[in-house]
């Protein structure tokens, strides 16, 4: 459930991933391989929490993804 925190709304790593159609895995592995900056914002057990601008962030890379590989798909198809 997002929680608000001064006036912004901010949501757990698994809502963020859920809502940008991305696994929990694949956003780490993005993060870790510098394909996509980590969030700022931490809870006070050093949780990430995503901003809604995070979670199209990821959702712009996951469709970025799925471009590449269409096109890749479409070279072999031909």
């Amino acid at each position: 459930m997002p929680r608000t925190i001064d006036g912004e709304t901010y949501y757990t790593v698994q809502e963020a991933c859920e809502i940008a159609g991305v696994s929990k895995s694949t956003f780490l592995r993005w993060v870790n391989a510098g394909a996509i900056r980590d969030v700022s914002q931490r809870d006070r057990h050093g949780w990430r929490l995503f901003t809604e601008e995070d979670i199209q962030r990821i959702s712009a890379e996951k469709n970025r993804i799925e471009r590449l590989q269409l096109k890749i798909s479409e070279r072999r198809c031909t």
